[in-house]
């Protein structure tokens, strides 16, 4: 048995109430989790910036290479 399933199992041992609040516990560290990630990203992209090791480009040109890298993505699971 995976780890994964014992700790399913184990929560299926808990009342319907402590399912849910675990479960909003678990969303709250999922949410604090992705913002220290993203704070991290950020601080790593502003200093690589800062160290000239990336270019200053225009909105346009960002979302333009967003777009192709999306449809680069999409064509790849087809």
């Amino acid at each position: 048995m995976t780890t994964l399933d014992r700790a399913l199992e184990t929560v299926m041992q808990l009342s319907l109430d402590q399912q849910e609040l675990l479960i909003e516990i678990l969303r709250q560290r999922h949410l604090e989790a992705s913002r220290d990630e993203i704070a991290k990203d950020a601080k790593e992209s502003l200093a690589a910036f800062k160290a000239g090791k990336l270019k200053p480009q225009s909105a346009e040109a960002v979302i333009a290479e967003l777009r192709r890298s999306l449809n680069d993505v999409l064509h790849r699971k087809n």
